[in-house]
């Protein structure tokens, strides 16, 4: 695709990149894939506009106090201007877990073991040093937001809620409470195309945008829902090698019911 116009303090920089727009997943904003420009790294750049621009800036924040922690893009440039955001980071090394599991099933173990690994180091990190609330209360009130705006698109929610709408979700939602929580930092949105994995191991991940201090099975949640995909004792396997020998079921169905309004 042709080049984006772009402010004039990254135009310069930006010469000489092939760009791909990257439509895997769904994160807030447009995605660019800069790469091809001989000698020089390739970079990722997001941007959006209005709610899609604050949404950038949350990415954005996160990314730099998440990189003294866990590996992620390096924020190399941020601009906001009004109603507008443009996030500049540098790429990650590797393959999606998703894109491994689906290409080559005999690495299927190794992935699983990969990213509750990593998954648990993630949830190691020390709660009282992040600054970041994503717990389930939070997060109510912006699916609330997002519900009073149409934001929520009701025709991606999983096969079993197919045909609800975003009002009998939220119902469902309030069987639930209150819950108990049980807080660690969470990346919240622990999907298999937002891990990066390099020779076995998860060397990074992406799409952090979301992230704060939640109950764990925000992320539990997530990443054994994507996993489904490939069979129940990879999810099986997944929870045992985290640390989980017996399944809280109402928070998963609770996780997974509010991931729907996002």
């Amino acid at each position: 695709m042709s080049a984006l116009h772009v402010p004039a303090s990254i135009a310069a920089e930006l010469q000489g990149y092939i760009w791909a727009r990257d439509t895997v997943g769904a994160s807030g904003g447009a995605v660019y894939r800069l790469h091809g420009k001989p000698n020089a790294p390739d970079l990722y750049l997001k941007f959006g506009k209005d709610s899609l621009a604050d949404d950038i800036t949350d990415e954005m924040t996160r990314l730099r106090w998440f990189g003294h922690y866990l590996p992620v893009p390096a924020v190399l440039h941020f601009i906001c201007t009004r109603g507008e955001a443009w996030l500049l980071m540098t790429a990650l090394p590797g393959r999606t877990a998703y894109e491994i599991l689906e290409q080559e099933p005999g690495q299927h173990t190794a992935v699983v073991g990969a990213i509750a690994q990593f998954l648990r180091r993630s949830h190691a990190i020390p709660v009282g040093e992040c600054p970041f609330t994503s717990n389930h209360a939070y997060r109510l009130a912006r699916a609330r937001t997002r519900i009073d705006a149409g934001l929520v698109d009701e025709d991606d929610f999983d096969e079993v809620r197919e045909g609800w709408t975003a009002s009998q979700v939220w119902a469902a939602l309030q069987d639930f409470l209150p819950l108990a929580p049980d807080p660690v930092v969470t990346h919240g949105d622990f999907s298999l195309d937002n891990l990066l994995i390099h020779e076995g191991e998860v060397v990074g991940c992406i799409d952090v945008g979301r992230g704060g201090i939640a109950d764990r099975y925000q992320d539990l949640a997530i990443a054994w829902n994507c996993l489904s995909e490939f069979g129940p004792s990879l999810q099986q396997s997944f929870l045992e090698q985290y640390g989980v020998r017996t399944v809280d079921q109402d928070k998963l169905d609770f996780h997974l019911m509010l991931d729907e309004l996002f």
